[in-house]
């Protein structure tokens, strides 16, 4: 079964990147389709300069972003938002079906937006059925330049996101609940709901206690589970929420392996209560009320 709603966080994005860095680089872009401006909102007269018989030479993401690097000194500048996905397919996989446990049908199909054809005939779709993501030509000198680049928040997986960064980065908004702290995309890059979750659950922080009331010692435990979760979750191919396929368009695993999302009215594998679903700042929250007691002022 696959689940509703939700935009893919870091651990899917970077399984994408994974994938596309498989199967991109070196090849050479031949042509382009698309059939929804604001998805690829492009002037002909770039794409056919600067994109088109242009090389792959590197992917890479930011944040919840990709960035296809190109010869021509120019990026591809991709946003999933809500439901999009890039599947690759090899000049093979056409007309014989679709790949084995591939979620994504013969492509492309009434959710394609965009399409690169390369000159060994494999492709690249870009699907969204609700039309929020897109591709963006830019030149490469630019890309750092885009105002969400600027304002985003360290990479909490990087080898120099230290405990002690980390710490600071969350005294940006120290009167702040700790959960609305780590999806604050300025605060830190990539984090969603299901990876606040589940961290939070594995320090046994309650996700609304103010970041200054929560021990240096438990932030120590969040900074180490939130790196070994979101790893885990990269090594199991993401969480498929609804729409969320990795390169090759089939599923990640990462949401049999959770804790407590969506674990609503199971036991705690830790103590045994009865895992709770409640709402901080808005947000649906899967909390274990016994490991993860609430602020004082709550009770």
């Amino acid at each position: 079964m696959l689940y509703t709603k939700g935009m893919p966080e870091l651990p899917e994005v970077e399984t994408i990147r994974i994938g596309l860095a498989k199967f991109l680089p070196g090849l050479v872009i031949a042509d382009t389709w698309h059939d929804w401006q604001k998805s690829f909102p492009n002037a002909p007269a770039d794409v056919a300069r600067f994109m088109v018989n242009a090389k792959i030479i590197h992917v890479r993401r930011r944040a919840k972003v990709l960035i296809i690097e190109l010869s021509s000194d120019y990026s591809l500048v991709i946003h999933l938002k809500m439901t999009g996905q890039l599947v690759f397919r090899g000049k093979k996989e056409f007309g014989a079906g679709h790949p084995s446990k591939s979620l994504v049908g013969d492509l492309p199909d009434k959710s394609t937006r965009v399409v690169l054809d390369f000159t060994d005939g494999s492709k690249l779709f870009f699907n969204d059925q609700r039309k929020f993501g897109w591709v963006r030509l830019l030149p490469g000198l630019e890309v750092p330049e885009i105002d969400f680049f600027k304002k985003v928040g360290p990479e909490p997986l990087e080898d120099d996101f230290t405990v002690d960064k980390f710490i600071e980065r969350l005294e940006i908004r120290k009167n702040s609940p700790i959960k609305v702290v780590l999806l604050d995309q300025s605060v830190l890059a990539g984090v969603g709901n299901i990876y606040a979750d589940e961290s939070l659950f594995a320090a046994k922080i309650h996700p609304s206690t103010s970041v200054k009331d929560v021990s240096r010692l438990k932030l120590v435990s969040l900074h180490k589970n939130l790196r070994e979760i979101l790893n885990l979750s990269i090594k199991k191919g993401g969480s498929t929420d609804r729409n969320y396929v990795d390169a090759k368009g089939k599923k990640g695993s990462y949401l049999s392996f959770t804790q407590v999302f969506r674990k609503q009215g199971q036991p705690c594998p830790r103590c045994g209560a009865v895992i709770d679903k409640i709402r901080v700042a808005g947000r649906g929250t899967h909390i274990c009320p016994r490991c993860q007691r609430p602020p004082a002022t709550m009770k």
